[in-house]
C-alpha cells in the first residue's frame, strides 16, 4: 500500500502513516479475507459488549411475553438495540403501531449522519451498489466506531468487504446474545433476571454519558432523566418518547441560543 485513496493531495506524511498502520493481514488480502477478518471482530471487546448487552434484551423480550422468534427477528432485521428496546417496551405498554413506528424513527435519525460519514470508505468505484446498500443496514454505533477505526488504513478495494464482515459479526453477536438471554431467563433466579433486564438500559445510559462532550449533551441527559418519571405518571404509554423528545429539543435549543 503506497497511496491512501482518501489522503489529500500533497500529504505524503499522512500516506506513510496510513500504510504503516495497515494491519499485516491486509497487505496481500483478497476481499474474502477482508470479509473474514471483519467477521471475527465479533470475538473482540466490541462484540463481547454487544453480546452481553443483548442478553438483557433477550430477557426483556421474554419478560414482555414475546417469543424467541420475536427476539431473533428484531435482532436480525432491525439491528439497533435502542430501537429494539423501544419496540418491545412500547408494545408491552399497549402503544399503537403508529406510535411505535414514530418512536423507532426518532431513535434511528442518529444513524443518518453516521451513514453519511462512512460513505467515503464503503463507496468504491465500480463497486456493487447493492452491496453498498447492504452495508448501510449494519450502520449502528458499534459497527460505525469499528469502521471508522479500521477502514481508513485498508486499501480501497478491501473496505466494503471488511465493513460487511464487521456488520455480519456484530449482528451475529447481537442475535446470539438475544437468544441466550431469552433462554437463560427461564432458568435463573428472579434477581439474576432483573440484573439482565436492566443491563440494556444501563448500557445505553452509560454510553450516552460517555459520549457527552458538550453542555447541551449533559442538559439533554439530565432533562430526559428528570422528565421520565413525571411523564410516566401522565402518559405511561409514551413516557420514553416524550421525555426524550422534550429533553433533547430543549437542550438543543438552549445550545443554539448559547452559541
Amino acid at each position: 500500500m503506497t497511496v491512501s485513496e482518501n489522503a489529500p493531495p500533497g500529504a505524503p506524511a499522512a500516506v506513510e502513516t496510513s500504510a504503516a498502520l495497515a494491519p499485516a493481514w491486509s497487505h496481500d488480502a483478497t476481499q474474502a479475507t477482508a470479509l473474514w477478518h471483519g467477521v471475527v471482530v465479533m470475538f473482540s471487546t466490541p462484540g463481547c459488549v454487544l453480546f452481553l448487552t443483548a442478553l438483557g434484551f433477550g430477557t426483556l423480550v421474554r419478560d414482555a411475553g414475546m417469543t424467541l422468534g420475536h427476539a431473533l427477528f428484531l435482532s436480525l432485521v432491525m439491528y439497533a438495540l435502542p430501537a429494539q428496546v423501544m419496540v418491545v417496551d412500547q408494545l408491552q405498554r399497549g402503544a399503537t403501531l403508529l406510535a411505535v413506528a414514530l418512536a423507532v424513527t426518532l431513535t434511528a435519525v442518529r444513524l443518518l449522519p453516521m451513514t453519511v460519514s462512512l460513505q467515503p470508505y464503503i463507496r468504491r468505484r465500480g463497486g456493487s451498489p447493492l452491496m453498498q446498500f447492504a452495508a448501510v443496514h449494519f450502520v449502528a454505533i458499534t459497527a460505525w466506531i469499528e469502521g471508522n477505526r479500521r477502514l481508513p488504513y485498508l486499501r480501497e478495494d478491501l473496505r466494503l468487504a471488511h465493513f460487511l464482515g464487521i456488520g455480519l459479526g456484530m449482528v451475529g453477536a447481537t442475535a446470539t446474545g438475544s437468544a441466550v438471554g431469552f433462554v437463560m431467563a427461564a432458568h435463573m433466579p428472579l434477581t439474576m433476571q432483573a440484573a439482565l433486564l436492566f443491563m440494556t438500559p444501563t448500557y445505553f445510559l452509560l454510553s450516552t454519558i460517555a459520549a457527552a462532550t458538550h453542555r447541551r449533551d449533559w442538559m439533554a441527559i439530565a432533562l430526559g432523566a428528570g422528565l421520565a418519571p413525571l411523564v410516566y405518571v401522565w402518559m405511561p404509554e409514551a413516557d420514553l418518547l416524550v421525555a426524550g423528545l422534550v429533553g433533547g429539543t430543549v437542550a438543543y435549543a438552549a445550545g443554539r441560543t448559547a452559541a
